[in-house]
């Protein structure tokens, strides 16, 4: 019996190891500064540090890559959340959306941040200091509500 958990162990060790050369690659791809949302709107400074503090993880090209990210398996899981999140938003790429998309994204970052859903669960369970509180919340939406205005208007 304990010769079977020592092998056992040892071709978890050697299958964990392993793992580690399929480590997907951490990328913060280049990116025109001119082009970012803090650039293109007028984002007060408050709203502008939370997004820093819990969006651009996974909603820009400036992610913080933690090193935990670099092992395998959790690096599989954090560079698809972030890709996906640069899919769906880029605050990186936000003069490249036609005005339809901003309007739209606005509208998103409202009602994503109102269900709890943004951050994700998994994330704010290990970084509990990017949990938004009910007044940040409150804050977000009224500065989105009032840039989609504001784009409408024009």
């Amino acid at each position: 019996m304990r010769t079977m958990l020592k092998w056992t162990a040892i071709a978890i060790a050697v299958i964990f190891i392993g793992l580690q050369f399929t480590t997907p690659q951490h990328t913060n791809p280049h990116f025109d500064e001119a082009q970012t949302l803090q650039r293109m709107t007028a984002v007060p400074p408050d709203i502008s540090a939370l997004f820093t503090r819990s969006c651009n993880d996974c909603h820009s090209n400036k992610t913080n890559w933690r090193w935990y990210t670099y092992v395998a398996p959790i690096s599989w899981l954090t560079v698809g959340h972030v890709n996906d999140g640069r899919v769906e938003l880029n605050f990186s790429e936000w003069g490249r959306y036609g005005a339809r998309m901003k309007e739209t994204r606005l509208r998103a970052i409202c009602q994503q941040a109102e269900k709890g859903t943004m951050p994700i669960a998994s994330y704010a369970f290990v970084h509990p200091e990017v949990k938004l509180s009910r007044d940040e919340v409150r804050a977000i939406c009224e500065w989105t509500k009032q840039e989609g205005q504001r784009m409408t208007s024009r």
